[in-house]
């Protein structure tokens, strides 16, 4: 089973459609129990940071998270879902993350003098940097949709799966075993999006 953990900051049923439309039967979880009877789990999140991980602490999710992923069974973060795997998080203060994988969440910075906003919103192009399993058979150059005012900063520059340009390169997904992560969203993402859900659920 794909479980979708609600924890009252996602757009779950959006994520959730989008696994239906690739004939994946996922399901909105919502209790410690059902995350540890999930077969892959999936991360979504919007929202501001601080809020996200201590909705999880309140509800003891953050273990049963941590302890899904080094059970080996297979991981998706999407957007916030992404940066709270990291150490620590910047927005509005200082705050510890899941501190699965080593590194920072920091403010999106960019020269705006070349027109360029934060929050970064829109279609912009995938750089794979390595063979995730989540990225198999998409084109070079995929397009796929960000909304975020923060990137992460891994310490471990090997976990990077692909960068993606706004300004500069920031990390648009990453891989490390059994986990995969994308700071775009897959279920806005359309034609592409959908392949990156299929490949999850072939993980």
């Amino acid at each position: 089973m794909i479980g979708i953990l609600d924890y009252g900051m996602a757009n779950l049923r959006s994520v959730q459609k989008a696994f239906a439309h690739v004939g994946e039967d996922a399901q909105v979880l919502s209790s410690i129990e059902d995350i540890r009877r999930c077969d892959r789990l999936v991360l979504p999140g919007v929202g501001a940071f601080k809020d996200a991980v201590q909705t999880l602490r309140d509800r003891g999710f953050d273990q049963a998270i941590i302890n899904h992923i080094n059970s080996g069974r297979p991981f998706l973060g999407i957007c916030l879902g992404l940066q709270m795997l990291f150490d620590v998080g910047y927005e509005d203060g200082e705050w510890a993350g899941l501190g699965v994988l080593r590194g920072e969440c920091v403010r999106f910075e960019v020269d705006r003098t070349l027109g360029l906003k934060v929050p970064h919103m829109g279609w912009n192009q995938l750089e794979i940097r390595r063979a995730s399993p989540i990225l198999k058979e998409l084109p070079a150059g995929s397009n796929v949709y960000f909304v975020h005012g923060y990137q992460v900063v891994p310490v471990d520059k090997s976990v990077i799966a692909s960068e993606t340009d706004y300004g500069g390169a920031f990390v648009s997904s990453i891989w490390r075993d059994n986990i995969v992560a994308t700071q775009f969203h897959p279920e806005k993402s359309q034609k592409i999006g959908l392949q990156i859900l299929r490949n999850f659920a072939e993980m």
